[in-house]
């Protein structure tokens, strides 16, 4: 994989694929990590003379009312606020208006076109790698970079399709994610998993458990795992379809499991053997909280993925807060990936090790899965 500092970039048209699919709500953007994220890239090409071509998505686009939704003017007025040059933003994906502005550009200045799923609809031209699109796009600039780990997993036309007819790097922040994913699939680490389901976390436990010490398992996935072991856990949810894969996980790598103790439900903090049929499991207690930190306490990497509560109402926080704050506190490294994690830690307002940008294409690659598109990024 080769990185966009190893090529001269003066004077070049260089199109950017970033992730600015950030959250929007009443015209305002909620969290700007991902775009603050790209700045490292960006701003090099700034300084080293580049004319600046960024596409992103926004969303998904299945119709015209999608579209009024999912401009991405906001993101460009935010951007001009981040960055010391001339932003230009063009509500386009193609024609004219994008061709005359992008061949006007000034070294160092920046373009932003239109969302590039707006070509999904009413064909996905987009997200099904369309040839012409694809060409088209690539047609518009010099050299490409591919920036944007949240969708490197997808064969779009704004990633791979792009790829295969102009010159591609990788962005550092593309660079920098694989790296430090790289180093969690390498090294010894333990692992937190929390959200929802079972189904989302098989490909990872697959592919990390032989490199990891302990598992400390809670969210509500938790369940599953608790009611293996012969708990009652009431009404929580329970992936029934995964019970064998995870009696067959517990027989063969007990030893690495750490389950919850005490479980905080809407009738309050109850041990696992005093739980009614009518409980409802929403965050780990205050037993487990100590359990989960001696656990962790002679790490030498941690993985994060996903919160171990419903931690956006104040009465179920605590465990993904307190050990958050504890983690943030310690010598060794925590990575938080995937499964919105993330978003606590900026609730939280805490600082970690590393924060991936990724969703989905985190936990895809923390599977071992093979990117098409990152195997592209040769020069």
């Amino acid at each position: 994989m080769k990185v966009i500092n190893e090529v001269d970039v003066k004077g070049k048209k260089v199109l950017v694929r970033v992730d600015f699919n950030v959250p929007i709500k009443d015209g305002q953007i909620v969290d700007d990590t991902r775009i603050v994220g790209s700045l490292k890239t960006i701003n090099y090409l700034i300084e080293h003379k580049a004319k600046i071509i960024l596409m992103s998505h926004l969303g998904r686009i299945e119709s015209e009312d999608d579209k009024q939704k999912n401009s991405l003017i906001t993101v460009a007025k935010h951007l001009t606020t981040l960055v010391n040059t001339s932003v230009y933003f063009v509500p386009n994906t193609r024609g004219d208006t994008l061709e005359t502005t992008i061949n006007n550009l000034q070294d160092g200045e920046i373009l932003l076109m239109e969302n590039t799923r707006f070509e999904d609809f009413p064909k996905k031209l987009e997200s099904s790698c369309d040839e012409s699109l694809s060409k088209y796009w690539a047609s518009l600039a010099d050299i490409f970079v591919l920036d944007a780990f949240g969708t490197a997993h997808r064969c779009h036309a704004s990633t791979y399709g792009i790829s295969k007819y102009i010159p591609s790097y990788a962005g550092f922040l593309l660079k920098e994610e694989v790296d430090m994913l790289d180093k969690v699939i390498d090294q010894d680490k333990n692992i937190i998993l929390g959200g929802a389901k079972v189904s989302d976390k098989i490909g990872v436990i697959d592919n990390l458990i032989d490199n990891t010490s302990k598992f400390l398992l809670a969210g509500a996935m938790c369940f599953t795992f608790l009611r293996v072991e012969g708990y009652n856990v009431g009404k929580s949810p329970v992936s029934e379809e995964n019970i064998d894969y995870v009696k067959n996980l517990v027989d063969r790598y007990k030893d690495k499991m750490i389950l919850p103790v005490d479980i905080v439900t809407q009738n309050g903090v109850k041990h696992i053997h005093d739980m009614d049929d009518d409980d409802i499991g929403y965050d780990i207690g205050p037993e487990t909280i100590e359990i989960f930190k001696e656990a962790l306490n002679e790490s030498n990497l941690v993985l994060w993925n996903g919160p171990i509560g419903k931690y956006e109402e104040k009465q179920y926080e605590k465990g993904t807060r307190e050990l958050m704050e504890y983690l943030s506190k310690q010598d060794y490294p925590t990575i938080l990936a995937g499964g919105d994690i993330t978003g606590a830690a900026k609730t939280f307002n805490l600082k970690l090790y590393y924060v991936s940008t990724g969703g989905g294409s985190t936990l895809e690659y923390l599977e071992g899965k093979n990117f098409k598109t990152i195997g592209r990024l040769n020069g």
